[in-house]
């Protein structure tokens, strides 16, 4: 897990940003069960989605990241 935004609502939302093949988000969930944190963010190459609590976001779109939340 690399950074923590707080959203809108002020949740703690981490992201993890992935690079190469393996973009198992495994420190993130980690962090997720033990902060119980509703949601958390992956970045990577690979397209949008959503699975187990975890959005992909593709690195070409981080930007839209940033509207809501603040570091």
């Amino acid at each position: 897990m690399e950074f923590l935004m707080q959203s809108g609502f002020e949740e703690v939302v981490p992201i993890e940003v992935k690079s190469g093949d393996n973009v198992r988000p495994t420190s993130l969930r980690r962090f997720m069960q033990r902060a119980q944190t509703p949601f958390g963010v992956r970045v990577s190459a690979k397209n949008f989605g959503f699975e187990d609590r975890v959005f992909s976001v593709p690195l070409y779109a981080m930007f839209c990241l940033s509207r809501d939340m603040t570091v």
